[in-house]
Parts: structure tokens; sequence; C-alpha cells
């Protein structure tokens, strides 16, 4: 009986303990709030340290992108230099072919005179027609420049570029690794008429509005998306591309996580800010409000679902029995552009970048103007090259050298056979 009343005892004493809160060696009890101290004062900002902090992250950076900037200019320099032997052979000025003729010579016209204010009746005339920021940034850095407006629209081409592909590195290696990114930038470096990335033309610096837009897409920098689509808006009719692949990525995102996202939000608005905004001047100075897809109507580049792509494609690779080197190349470009964005699809890449040369396509193959230009209107089109990418990185060594190796010299006799034989614009 009295080790019966002891073991109950126990087990009560038992129970108790189990039931009493449990408190650490500081005194708190776990699963209750813990008194707030006071904070220490956090340290003031040292401009010092955070500039040499921006500067090293700026260096690494660099550093890790050396590899595929190094290609680009190997692949580029080869083809200036073939283009240099081959020009004075053909008694042509290849300064002149390269930095003041077509539309180089358009921008350095608008840099000059600005642009008109009158729509005019006369086909491929009017200016307008032409988006703003190349020629003013041309405007601008000629006045602390020596040497002419030509040079300096060609220098900032160059600079341009380079952006261009640091920024094609930087997605690929976002999104695959380090080698993608590289074998990414050299087969852009290797596009089939690449030599108008270092032509006075506004494709190198809309490639890199778009691939750092991409990219800040890509990081959730949303508010550097907008920013740099607002300005790819004001390069290249193409600029709603990326303004709508920002944009559209935005709301997804938005759906997608349903919670208050003001940088988001903000970047799906502000994106076709560039775009809009010319669109809306033009209409202002003309005083009618499409006053840009008139300038676009007397220019013959109207959307007309395809029809004279596909009946180019129909005359040139089936009636036409002596078709012109260019324009066959013109041809497979864009069939290897649709044929790459169905393998993209396929690779699932991340909608941002779908949406991007999905509308870079429909507006180059359904446009009804002028056929030659369209594989240089895709150059921009990056992403597209990702899935070939992808393949040569899987690839033996010596499959990926005479990939590459093939690719740097037909995109060497293309461009100039481009600038020194074909007669019409690039």
């Amino acid at each position: 009986m009295e080790r019966k009343n002891r073991t109950a005892k126990s087990q009560g004493a038992a129970a108790v303990s189990s039931t009493a809160p449990k408190t650490t060696a500081g005194g708190h009890i776990p699963g209750t709030r813990r008194p707030r101290t006071p904070a220490a004062p956090a340290p003031p900002p040292n401009p010092q340290a955070r500039a040499r902090h921006l500067l090293r992250a700026a260096h690494e950076a660099a550093r890790h992108a050396a590899p595929a900037l190094a290609a680009y200019l190997a692949v580029r320099l080869t083809g200036l230099a073939v283009l240099a032997f081959w020009a004075p052979r053909r008694n042509q000025d290849l300064w002149v072919n390269l930095a003041a003729q077509w539309d180089s010579d358009w921008y350095l016209g608008i840099a000059e005179h600005g642009y008109t204010d009158e729509l005019g009746t006369t086909p491929n005339t009017n200016n307008l027609a032409f988006f703003p920021l190349y020629p003013v940034l041309v405007k601008a850095v000629a006045v602390l420049t020596p040497g002419s407006r030509a040079s300096t629209g060609l220098g900032l081409a160059v600079v341009a570029s380079l952006v261009a592909a640091w920024g094609i590195f930087a997605v690929g290696d976002r999104l695959h690794c380090r080698r993608v990114g590289v074998l990414l930038t050299t087969l852009w470096a290797a596009f089939p008429v690449g030599a108008v990335q270092w032509m006075g033309y506004t494709e190198s610096l809309f490639t890199a509005c778009a691939a750092w837009s991409l990219y800040a897409v890509l990081t959730g920098r949303w508010l550097w998306a907008a920013g740099c689509a607002t300005l790819a808006g004001l390069t290249r009719p193409t600029g709603i591309a990326v303004a709508l692949a920002v944009t559209v990525t935005a709301l997804l995102h938005l759906a997608r996580h349903r919670a208050p996202a003001p940088r988001v939000v903000a970047a799906a608005a502000l994106a076709p800010l560039g775009w809009c905004a010319y669109l809306a001047w033009v209409g202002l100075r003309l005083g009618r409000w499409d006053g840009y897809f008139a300038v676009q109507r007397l220019w013959y580049n109207e959307l007309d679902g395809g029809l004279r792509t596909l009946h180019q494609f129909r005359w040139l690779l089936w009636r036409d029995p002596t078709p012109q080197l260019f324009l066959v190349v013109v041809t497979l470009t864009l069939v290897g552009a649709v044929v790459l964005f169905g393998l993209s699809a396929w690779d699932r890449q991340p909608p941002a970048l779908l949406f991007y040369t999905g509308v870079m396509l429909v507006i180059v193959l359904g446009s009804g103007g002028v056929y030659f230009p369209r594989a240089r209107f895709l150059l921009p089109a990056f992403p597209l090259l990702l899935p070939l990418a992808l393949h040569l990185s899987r690839a033996s060594r010596r499959h990926r050298a005479l990939v590459l190796t093939a690719a740097v010299l037909g995109s060497t006799y293309c461009g100039a056979y481009m600038l020194l034989v074909w007669s019409a614009a690039p």
C-alpha cells in the first residue's frame, strides 16, 4: 500500500513536470515571443567601401564573361580582316560601306538635320520610319569625340555589340552554364549576316537593350528590365517584342504569386513606354493619330499575314532557276529561325524568351515589306540560338570545333558577299 502511494506521487510529479513550460539556459520559454532588445545602431554607409564592392563585382563579372567576349572579338575581327582584304579588290571603300551607306546614311541625316514634319507622298523617303535613340546618341557623342558623325556612329555600334555579347553570355550562363553562354555568344557573332553588328546600324544597340532586359527578367530585376525595354522601344520598331516579353512575363508572375508586388506592376506598365512614346510623338508631329503607320505604308511595311513571305519562299526555292545567293541565305535563315523556335518551345525556354522571339518572328515573317533585309531583322533574336548552343555544349570537342569553324567561315563569306557583291542594302 505504501509502495502504491509512492508510485502515484511519482507519476503525478512526472505529469506536472511534463506540462510545465521548459526554459532555456537564458530563461526564455520556447514557443513564446522573446522579449525585444534594443537593436544596435547600423553602421553608417561607407561610400568608398560600397564603390570598392561594386568595382570588385564588376571585375569578377568581366572575368567570368571574358572567354565569351574574346570569342566574339575573334569571330568579328576575322570577318573584318576578310572585308579589308576583299574590298580593295572590288574597288570599294570599306569604311563607307560600314559607316555611311544605306540605313547608316538615314541615321546620320537624322542626327544632322532632325526629323521631317510632313508625311509626304513619295515612297521610301520619310525618315520618321527610323526610331530616335541611335541618332540621338550619335549626335550627343559626336560633340565629345573627334572625327565625323559617321565614325562616331560606327564606334557606338562596335561598343554596343560588345555590350550585347556580354548580355547574351549572361542569359546563356544564367539559364544553363558558362560553356553554353560562351557558345551562344559565339553563334550570335557567327550569324549569317553578323557583319551588320559592326556597321552604323541599330541592330547591335537593340540587341544590347533586349539581352539585358531579358537577363533582368530572369534575375527578378523588374525595373531594370522595364528600363532596358523602354530603350529598346526607342531603338527599333521590333522593340515592341521586348516590351511585350517584359509585360506579359510580369503579368504571369503576378497571377502566379497573387501577392502585392509594386515593382512587377510598374515593370508591366513601363516596359512599352518607349515604343508607345515614339508612336505618339510621330502622330502629334504629323497631326494624325495613325501617323507612324501612315509612314510605314509609304515604306510598304504593313502586316499581310505572311503572304509576301510565302510568295518569296515559293519563288526562290522552286521557281527561280538562278536565285541570287544572298536571297537564298535570307530564305534559309528565316526557315531555320522557325525550326529553332520550335526547338526552343520544345526545350521549354522561359516565357520571356519565347514571347520575345515569337513576336519577332511574327513581325518579320508577317511583314509585306521588302524581303532582303529580313535576316538582319532577326539578328537580335539571339534566344533562337540556344538549342544549338545546348547541343554543342554536350557534343564532343571535335564536333564542336567543326561546327563552329563552319559557322565562322560561312558568316565571314556571307558578310563579305553581302557588303561587297550584293547590290542592295543588307
